[in-house]
C-alpha cells in the first residue's frame, strides 16, 4: 500500500497510452474523487474478451476515502466501467450531466445492479463541495454527444482542470462551448490541465459537425432506393442530423440494433433527438412502403460481426436484407484496428448490389468529436495552465500534445507525459512527478465476471487461436505402475490431421517417453503430464515450428480397484 504524502495526488487508472478506459483520480489525505469510469473495447488479439477495465485494487485499498464519481459525458469510454466499478467499491454518489445520467441508469438496470446508486444531475451552473478538500464546477464543451462538460476541481493546493472529450466547434449542433467561462477559469489561474489528446496528430481544426449535413442531404436527394445509415449509437448529434434530413425527404425511419434502439429511445425521451412518431416504423412494417420512402438507421459502422449492418449484409437479420440499389452511408471512420473488418463488410455490401458511401474526398460523412492541433493550442491559450498532463490518448498522441504545449510557451519541465498509474503531486500551486506508482494494469472481462481474466488465460487463448491444440490420451493403472491403453494423440486447429506423419510420430515419441519414465519406478501424475508436454511439444516444434497447446489426459483404472 502506498503511503500518502501531503498535497494532492493526481493519477490515471486508464486513459493514458490508450484510447478508452478513461478513469482519473484526484486524492487528498482524507478524500478521493474519480473523474469518469470508462471501458476499452478489446483488440482482435484478445479472443473472448468483452471489455477491458482498469485495475481497481488501489481504490479497494482506499475505499473509505472515495467521496464521489464525476462524469464528463455519456460515451462508453467514460461511463462503460461504472457497473464493474460499483460492484468493486462503494461509490457514495455519481454526478453526471442529464443525458449521461439517463444512460448510466439504463446501464445499471441492464447490468441488474440491485443496490441503489445515488445519481445527481449537474449542469454548467452547478457547484459541488466535497468536504473541505474539493470544490467542483463545470463548463460546457462541444463534442459528438450532447451534455458534454469539462470539470474544474479547486483544492487548497491549487486548481485542476480536466477538459473531458471536446472539440471547439463554433457552429455546433446544440449549445455552444462555454469559451468565456473557460477563459475566466484560466485568468483566475489553472495549476494543472488534463486535456484530450485523441486527435493531436492532426493539423488544423476538426471540421464542424454541421458540415456533415450538406453531403448527407446530397446523398438523400439522389438515392433511388432505400438508404441505410450506420454510425455509432452514442453519436447523438449525428443521428439528429440524419433523422432531420430523412424527415425532410419524406422517408420513414427504422431504427435497428439493440444499442441504437436504446440510446435513441433515451435521447428522444429527454428531447435530444426529435423524430415525429409518424416518421418511425418497425422493421416488419418496411414492406408496406416503397424503397424510396425508407431510411434505416443502424449500428455496425465498425464492421462488428454481430452488429445490425453485418447481420443485414450476411442475410442473418430476420426481416431486413440487402436489396440491389440500396445506398449505404458509413457515417464514421474506422477505429484503429477495425479497418480490415470494415473493408470486408463494404466488399460484401457491394457484392450484394449496394452503393456504399464512406467518409473521404467525395463525401464528408463524418466529423470527429475531438480537437485537432489548432484547437489544442487554443485550449492551452485559454486555460493558461502552469503545468500540463496530456490525457485521453495513445502514447504518441500524448507526446505530440506535449510538444504543442512546448510550442505555446510551457516550460519542458512543466509538461508530464505519464503512463497509467504514474502519480503527480500538486502542492502549493507546484506540480511534481512522484516516485509512487499505483497498480494500473488492464483487467480483461469475460461476460460479467468481475475477477477478470489473468494474462495466462489470454495467452492460452492466443495460443489456441494461432497454433491449435494437441491432446494426448493415456490409460494407466497407478497401483501396478502400468500402462493399460497406450498413448493416442488427437489434434484440433493444428495443421496436422489424425493420420499424418507428424501426429503418428508424436504418438510414438510420447509412448517411448512414458515407458522410459514408468520403467524407473512409480511416478506422479504431475511427472507424467510434464514429460508428455515436453516430449510432444519439442518434437512438434522441431518438425513444424508450431507451438500448439499440449493437453495430457490421463485416466487411472487403478483408482477403481
Amino acid at each position: 500500500m502506498i503511503g500518502f504524502q501531503s498535497g494532492i495526488n493526481v493519477f490515471a487508472l486508464g486513459g493514458l497510452g490508450e484510447v478508452g478506459k478513461n478513469t482519473y483520480v484526484i486524492e487528498s489525505e482524507k478524500s478521493m474523487i474519480l473523474l469518469d469510469a470508462g471501458v476499452r473495447f478489446p483488440e482482435a488479439n484478445l479472443p473472448g474478451v468483452d471489455y477491458v477495465i482498469p485495475d481497481y485494487s488501489y481504490l479497494k485499498e482506499n475505499r473509505s476515502k472515495i467521496k464521489a464519481l464525476f462524469i464528463t459525458h455519456g460515451h462508453e469510454d467514460h461511463i462503460g466501467g461504472i457497473p464493474f466499478l460499483i460492484r468493486s467499491v462503494y461509490i457514495p454518489v455519481i454526478y453526471a450531466p442529464r443525458l449521461a445520467a439517463a444512460l448510466i441508469r439504463h446501464k445499471l438496470e441492464d447490468a441488474r445492479i440491485k443496490d441503489p446508486v445515488k445519481i445527481v444531475e449537474y449542469d454548467s451552473d452547478s457547484v459541488v463541495k466535497i468536504g473541505d478538500d474539493f470544490v467542483v464546477s463545470f463548463f460546457r464543451v462541444t463534442h459528438s454527444i450532447p451534455d458534454s462538460f469539462g470539470i474544474c476541481v479547486d483544492t487548497k493546493e491549487g486548481r485542476i482542470l480536466d477538459t473531458g472529450d471536446f472539440k471547439i466547434d463554433l457552429t455546433p449542433v446544440g449549445p455552444n462551448f462555454e469559451l468565456a467561462k473557460l477563459s475566466r477559469l484560466g485568468s483566475e489561474g489553472v495549476d494543472l490541465l488534463l486535456a484530450d489528446s485523441t486527435n493531436a496528430e492532426l493539423p488544423g481544426y476538426t471540421p464542424s459537425e454541421t458540415n456533415v449535413r450538406m453531403d448527407v442531404e446530397e446523398i438523400f436527394e439522389k438515392a433511388p432506393g432505400r438508404i441505410i445509415v450506420s454510425t455509432f449509437s452514442s453519436n447523438i448529434n449525428r443521428i439528429q442530423q440524419v433523422v432531420e434530413v430523412a424527415v425532410e425527404h419524406n422517408r420513414k425511419i427504422c431504427i435497428v440494433g439493440r444499442s441504437m434502439e436504446t440510446v435513441v429511445g433515451i435521447a428522444r425521451d429527454y428531447g435530444y433527438i426529435k423524430i415525429p412518431d409518424s416518421s418511425i416504423v418497425k422493421d416488419d412494417q418496411l414492406k408496406n412502403y416503397r424503397n424510396s420512402e425508407i431510411c434505416i438507421l443502424c449500428t455496425g459502422s465498425q464492421g462488428e460481426k454481430m452488429a445490425a449492418l453485418s447481420r443485414i449484409a450476411n442475410g442473418d437479420h430476420k426481416t431486413i436484407h440487402i436489396i440491389p440499389g440500396d445506398t449505404i452511408i458509413f457515417s464514421s471512420n474506422p477505429i484503429p484496428g477495425n479497418g480490415a473488418m470494415v473493408d470486408k463488410l463494404v466488399n460484401l455490401l457491394v457484392k450484394e448490389g449496394a452503393d456504399v458511401k464512406q467518409n473521404g474526398i467525395a463525401f464528408s460523412l463524418h466529423s470527429s468529436g475531438h480537437p485537432s492541433q489548432q484547437e489544442l493550442r487554443l485550449m492551452l491559450r485559454l486555460a493558461q495552465p502552469h503545468y500540463f498532463m496530456p490525457a485521453h490518448g495513445e502514447y504518441r498522441m500524448l507526446k505530440i500534445h506535449g510538444q504543442i504545449a512546448l510550442q505555446v510557451g510551457l516550460p519542458k519541465d512543466h509538461i508530464f507525459i505519464c503512463d497509467n498509474g504514474d502519480m503527480l503531486q500538486l502542492k502549493n500551486h507546484v506540480v511534481i512527478r512522484t516516485t509512487n506508482h499505483v497498480p494500473a494494469e488492464d483487467v480483461y472481462i469475460d461476460g460479467n465476471d468481475l475477477d477478470g481474466l489473468s494474462s495466462s488465460v489470454i495467452n492460452d487463448r492466443e495460443q489456441l487461436k494461432n497454433d491449435g491444440m494437441v491432446a494426448v490420451l493415456l490409460t494407466i493403472d497407478s497401483k501396478r505402475n502400468k500402462v493399460i491403453v497406450p498413448a493416442s494423440v488427437y489434434s484440433r486447429g493444428f495443421n496436422a490431421g489424425k493420420d499424418t506423419h507428424v501426429i503418428r510420430h508424436a504418438q510414438i515419441h510420447a509412448q517411448e517417453a512414458i515407458d522410459s519414465l514408468m520403467g524407473c519406478g512409480r511416478v506422479s501424475f504431475a511427472e507424467l503430464k510434464s514429460t508428455i508436454r515436453e516430449t510432444v511439444s519439442q518434437y512438434i516444434y522441431r518438425r513444424t515450428e508450431r507451438n500448439p497447446m499440449i493437453i495430457p489426459i490421463i485416466m487411472d483404472v487403478g483408482e477403481r480397484a
